[in-house]
């Protein structure tokens, strides 16, 4: 790896592309470096994982109005749609927008937190829909995601978004991107200006995560992967772009993020090094923000230590800086205390959250969030005794270098009416990769059978995951086997008119 400075530069100094970030980031990703095993084996994992959480959240609304947009743009030879038989196609970017909606939705697929938080996951949807429509292979759809995690999880490694408040889709466009460029073997040229205006149009701010949370949450990724598309479509037709767009005297990170002063540290690949930054990511056990997985592990594990929920006076949750202030009370949002609050909202609350799985002993993608639930009078009290605390110990153990031992947990104290505290703490899920029982390729496929029960025929099923396990030798065309059919008396619709 290489570890590249970042920093902004006036206008009068001239800076050659080959030492701007966004050059470095096409260098790598049109280096065709070899595949590397284990990551070509967590691709397949992550296609499984995407899935999962596409086929559970099909008929829920902000999935169901994705897909009536993507149904009114269909194509001879364009791609597919969750849910919607193979034979009909669409354009590519639509599709991803209906596919990138539903994988997002649940917010239960994957993440990977360091400088910045990220769901690297949502890179696979425009991939794969500009791969079927490009009749590209097995092969070429791993390049490409692999080249796409890599870049998503250095730049998160590397700047921080969430400190300006924008949000951190701002990484995904340009990793999405660089993905696309290595699927479609581009030259670096063409890479390096698709990268530019992808970040360059997917700046947005995080008023989408905080406040009253909307399914704009669900849609925000989709969004960044089809402008993504559109970008590498106009500069593959000759197309530039504002440059250069990370140093530029009134760059992004000039005029949004840390200021002409700024100096960042990026590490990338050495140009024909292998890629394995999908190997530092991880996936949900749980359907709700990641930082709160150890802490559903850790109520579970608290349950049977506290016989009497009635005598909780008080509960303290000492963890990290983001933890404290993203989904802690540290956000000062009311809304996250509230029990008619959205379920994006609701799943952005730790106090909530922690409340539900030391009562519940458990923790699930529909009951956990049903109205009934949140309103729940012994739910609300303890909800209600929950205060988060930012410990620099934790912080420090959230941004180790050291994917060993970087740590998502917490301490919990909780105090009851007589004064006796139970105190416990958990670096990591265990489903961590360094956890108590890492998620393995069984996980994933139980994962799948028990989200798509009732939704999917059992032959469906079996020949996806018999489909994506072969990804390797699919050839070029059979990429639409990746798709998954449901029966269309299961598929709700939304009949409110648009402009399509």
């Amino acid at each position: 790896m290489i570890v590249h400075n970042v920093k902004v530069y006036p206008s009068k100094i001239h800076l050659p592309k080959k030492n701007q970030l966004a050059w470095k980031i096409a260098e790598i990703a049109s280096d065709n470096s070899k595949l590397n095993k284990d990551a070509i084996e967590m691709v397949i994992n992550r296609i499984i994982d995407n899935a999962s959480v596409a086929i559970a959240s099909l008929n829920r609304k902000p999935v169901i109005s994705s897909r009536e947009m993507a149904l009114k743009h269909s194509r001879k030879n364009g791609a597919t749609i969750f849910g919607v038989k193979n034979k009909l196609k669409f354009d590519c970017e639509w599709a991803a927008w209906s596919n990138g909606t539903a994988v997002r939705e649940l917010d239960f697929h994957d993440t990977f937190l360091a400088a910045d938080y990220s769901h690297p996951g949502d890179n696979i949807p425009p991939l794969l829909s500009v791969a079927q429509q490009n009749k590209r292979s097995g092969l070429d759809l791993l390049r490409g995601i692999v080249t796409a995690y890599e870049v998503q999880v250095n730049l998160v490694k590397g700047i921080c978004l969430h400190k300006h408040k924008v949000d951190h889709i701002a990484h995904l466009g340009p990793s999405v991107a660089a993905g696309l460029g290595a699927m479609l073997k581009l030259n670096t040229e063409t890479i390096y200006q698709a990268v530019q205006q992808s970040l360059h149009t997917t700046i947005s701010t995080r008023q989408s995560r905080k406040g009253q949370i909307s399914s704009w949450k669900a849609y925000a990724p989709a969004h960044a992967g089809k402008l993504a598309i559109e970008a590498v479509d106009r500069v593959m037709r000759g197309e530039g772009a504002p440059s250069p767009i990370y140093e530029g005297e009134d760059s992004v990170i000039a005029r949004i993020l840390d200021g002409k002063k700024a100096l960042y540290k990026v590490p990338l690949p050495k140009k024909g090094e292998v890629k394995k930054a999908i190997l530092e990511t991880y996936t949900k056990e749980y359907s709700a923000e990641y930082q709160s997985q150890a802490l559903i592990d850790l109520a579970k594990k608290l349950r049977s230590k506290v016989p009497n929920l009635n005598q909780i006076k008080k509960i303290d949750i000492f963890t990290s800086h983001h933890t404290h202030y993203v989904i802690g009370t540290g956000a000062n949002d009311p809304q996250k205390m509230d029990p008619n609050a959205s379920r994006e909202t609701l799943d952005h609350s730790i106090m909530y959250i922690f409340a539900v799985a030391l009562e519940d002993g458990n923790w699930h993608h529909i009951k956990s969030y049903t109205k009934a639930r949140a309103k729940r009078k012994s739910t609300i009290k303890i909800w209600r005794s929950i205060k988060t605390h930012e410990d620099k110990k934790w912080t420090k153990k959230y941004h180790d270098p050291n994917p060993k031992k970087k740590s998502f947990g917490a301490k919990v104290v909780i105090t009851l009416k007589n004064g006796k505290k139970i105190t416990e703490q958990q670096d990591r899920a265990d489903a961590h990769p360094y956890g108590l029982r890492p998620f393995k390729r069984q996980n994933y496929i139980n994962k799948f059978l028990t989200l798509t029960e009732n939704i999917l025929d059992k032959s469906e099923s079996n020949r996806f995951l018999k489909t994506v396990q072969n990804l390797k030798k699919l050839r070029p065309g059979q990429l639409d086997k990746l798709n998954i059919e449901v029966r269309k008396n299961k598929l709700k619709r939304n009949l409110k008119r648009g402009i399509f």
